[in-house]
């Protein structure tokens, strides 16, 4: 039973920490979309709006990435 409980909180943690990593994509995305939106006038806000954008979606993929690998050991870890 103890095993069990603990492979559950393993996969949960996993999640949890893959929406962590979503929750700040999203955050950083509509930053840099309202830096972009609200802020035109002033370069340096533009510039750093347009650079939030593409680090947003980074952030997601590095997070993706990183749940897609941990799964894979916590798989790997459970057979053996």
């Amino acid at each position: 039973m103890r095993d069990s409980l603990a492979r559950d909180r393993t996969f949960l943690a996993n999640e949890r920490t893959f929406l962590a990593y979503l929750r700040t994509a999203i955050m950083l995305l509509a930053s840099g979309i309202t830096l972009i939106k609200l802020f035109g006038d002033d370069y340096a806000l533009l510039v750093l709006g347009y650079v939030l954008v593409p680090v947003s979606i980074a952030t997601g993929l590095l997070g993706y990435v990183r749940f897609i690998r941990m799964r894979g050991k916590i798989d790997n870890s459970l057979e053996t």
